[in-house]
């Protein structure tokens, strides 16, 4: 594989090998290897010369997949005393002997509630340990709950909150009749004896605020709070025109994790959108703390410094991943700074000490024609250095050409979409989204080596569309009950023609060959994957759902009145989009020239880039001459002071190796299952092992339920 872009060798050498913090890369105990979220090993036992012989070392299989339904695993594993921790499908945490992948045991959500918690996503563990070291915990979190539970016999811990958990709408100062989705997917980070957390949440206007807390993590008690939205005298509440948002208002969530510089005491929190995602006449102003980088002091949760990234967002511009602390050189001068990723493709390179850029960050002037009752932004900061890692334009001369008829087919559909310029305010007639909602950058992250200071990033070179229409009814006469709670849920994923958009927004026509409303209302309350938990819809608003999606409805019942909640109140917005439409051919390709997916470098020191190459491929597009194309891919890499790169991300059902001078692929092996999750790397027993979970699901891809280990053979450290 050669290339698309390449720098020459002497401009990587070039670079700083100083390390930043004191962070040991030998292990792997943390999400990303370490609290700096750099996703780097020291280990290279594993190196440019030896890894042809990479092979398979074992195989653990959870046992929990549901291929019917597309079940997913993303858990990134950590390695704590000789014991490997790991999650499955269905939420269930192993231990295991990380030589050989036998079971130690399992604790399971579910087994001592009345509560199913159902198939669901989980990215990573925490854990913590008391200073004697008597007490070892692992926390992790399945649906709406923080679990606590011993690390050493997988017994809940039972002096933590209640029975070993903690339930996470509690707490977040909101009046208590409002309620919501909410799950942890991705864990947070533990300061001393602090466990810091931040949620994923509904994008829709009915979201609940994403405040980040702390936890004590001997008891589960509340320790601090910080207000993503702010509350009146608070920094940042005069960012809102409408005084009352932080009543109304939800979102500004951290669903990505964060990073920990603990010698500083400094915890960098990346949030997303405010809700609802696309229309912003709600909550007119730049709306902190959403889209922003916030630096807040570990201990106590208060405020130091924040930078926003997008101003009123109204394109679904969450930051997708923590951000990686590493110190670069600048101009001579060595700086503790943040490489923070984003959907757009832009790396933001700011000083963590205080927030200021380290290359020039202008306010460019963006579009400002917009729906009714919109007010957005009139600029956005957009990076100067480092250069983006993923194309920003998609003009006429992009579209698809794998054949004539195709591109003649997507032309056709392409110049419908008449604004291409970046954040153009959403509208009726349409914007082009690329990188679309998907990034981009997206949860994977990026790795940083702590030698050269090169950033290594995954990213999805694909088009959406961004078409808005009026929001359907969702009271009065003429709609029933299931089609008016379908129109308030679930429209803005799944369409109004109930089609979806791909394998990630199913179509939910003819679910009644596949379900009874009994089986889809407990679905719909539980959540499944991506689709989060619908609990705090009234249970006679699911049923009706339910019924309406298989058919079974009465439709005679032509007139529903709605109660008037607060939280009903709030989902009232007069533009919806009409889901997440992505630009493919007939057949399901991308409609913009390759390459679809790619790895790239950065240059964190200079801010260039320095080499991207194509991520994924298609077999029978290679049968065809077509090459490797590259594919959407999430998941990230893993960087390796042996010189390579290891990813896996792709549907093919790949895990790959490269060099990371050059960016060409030296190793690569199929998986039982495409492994949308990020690797871990580690040495036990003299021997460096690479882990990757193999949940697949996404993409078209089939579901797995596999840990693999690769080792090399016989091999002892070098």
């Amino acid at each position: 594989m050669k290339p698309i872009f390449l720098l020459a060798l002497s401009a990587i050498l070039f670079n700083s090998c100083s390390n930043s913090g004191s962070n040991d890369y030998s292990g792997w105990a943390n999400y990303g290897g370490t609290k700096d979220a750099n996703r780097y090993s020291s280990n290279d036992q594993i190196n440019l010369e030896n890894v042809s012989q990479l092979k398979e070392a074992w195989v653990f299989n959870t046992g929990d997949k549901d291929t019917a339904n597309r079940s997913e695993m993303q858990c990134n594993p950590i390695v704590i005393d000789g014991i490997l921790y790991v999650t499955s499908s269905k939420l269930k945490l192993f231990a295991l002997d990380p030589a050989t992948g036998k079971q130690k045991w399992v604790f399971d959500p579910t087994s001592n509630s009345e509560e199913k918690i159902g198939f669901g996503i989980n990215r990573g563990l925490m854990y913590w340990q008391d200073e004697k070291g008597a007490d070892k915990r692992i926390f992790y979190g399945a649906g709406s709950k923080l679990y606590a539970v011993n690390a050493v016999d997988g017994n809940p811990v039972n002096e933590f909150g209640t029975n070993g958990s903690i339930e996470l709408k509690e707490g977040l100062d909101i009046p208590e009749s409002q309620d919501g989705s909410l799950l942890l997917k991705t864990p947070g980070v533990i300061f001393k004896d602090l466990v810091i957390l931040g949620m994923s949440l509904s994008e829709d206007a009915d979201a609940l605020p994403g405040h980040v807390r702390a936890f004590n993590v001997r008891t589960g008690k509340r320790q601090w709070i910080f207000h993503t939205i702010p509350q009146p005298g608070e920094f940042g509440y005069d960012s809102w025109e409408d005084k009352d948002a932080w009543k109304n208002i939800g979102g500004a969530n951290n669903w990505t994790g964060m990073s920990l510089d603990e010698e500083r005491g400094v915890v960098y929190v990346p949030t997303g959108t405010a809700s609802p995602d696309f229309y912003g006449g709600t909550r007119k102003g730049s709306n902190l703390f959403a889209n922003s980088i916030i630096a807040l002091d570990a201990a106590t949760g208060k405020y130091i410094w924040h930078y926003q990234v997008v101003h009123h967002d109204l394109w679904d511009r969450d930051l997708p991943a923590a951000p990686n602390l590493v110190t670069v050189n600048n101009n001579g001068k060595n700086i503790d700074a943040l490489a923070q990723i984003t959907k757009q493709g832009y790396v933001y390179l700011l000083d963590r000490t205080n927030g200021k850029p380290i290359f020039p960050i202008p306010e460019v002037p963006v579009p400002q024609e917009a729906l009714p009752g919109e007010k957005p932004w009139p600029t956005q900061p957009i990076p100067t250095l480092p250069e983006s890692f993923s194309r920003q334009k998609f003009g006429p001369e992009d579209v698809s050409d794998l054949s004539p008829e195709t591109h003649k087919e997507l032309m056709e559909r392409y110049v419908k979409i008449k604004n291409r310029a970046q954040f153009t305010p959403p509208s009726k007639g349409g914007n082009w989204m690329f990188p679309d909602f998907g990034g981009g950058g997206e949860w994977g992250g990026a790795a940083v080596d702590m030698e050269t200071k090169i950033l290594y990033v995954n990213s999805n070179e694909v088009p959406s569309t961004q078409v808005m229409f009026d929001a359907p009814q969702t009271e009065g006469s003429g709609i029933t009950p299931g089609r008016a709670v379908y129109n308030k849920h679930c429209i803005s994923c799944h369409g109004p023609e109930l089609k979806g958009s791909g394998t990630e927004y199913p179509s939910l026509l003819n679910l009644n060959k596949k379900y009874n409303v009994l089986q889809l209302s407990q679905i719909i309350q539980q959540g499944r994957n991506r689709m989060p938990s619908f609990k705090h819809v009234p249970e006679s608003e699911r049923k009706s759902l339910a019924a309406f999606l298989t058919g079974t409805e009465d439709r005679s019942k032509q007139q529903i009145a709605v109660v008037s909640t607060e939280a009903n109140k709030k989902s009232q917005i007069p533009y919806i989009m009409k889901g997440y439409d992505r630009f493919v051919d007939k057949d399901g390709y991308p409609g913009i020239k390759p390459p679809w997916g790619t790895l790239n470098a950065v240059d964190l020191n200079s801010g260039k880039l320095l080499w991207k190459v194509p991520l994924g491929e298609y077999a029978e597009l290679i049968k065809r001459g077509l090459g490797i194309t590259g594919s959407r891919n999430y998941g990230g890499p893993v960087v390796t002071k042996g010189g390579l790169v290891f990813i896996a991300a792709t549907p093919d059902e790949k895990i790959r190796a490269f060099d990371k001078n050059s960016g060409k692929m030296v190793w690569e092996s199929k998986l039982p299952a495409a492994g949308f999750a990020s690797p871990a790397t580690y040495m036990i027993n003299g021997k460096q092992f690479l882990v990757i979970a193999c949940g697949g699901g996404k993409l078209g891809s089939k579901s797995g339920d596999s840990y693999v280990a690769f080792a090399l053979p016989d091999t002892k450290s070098n």
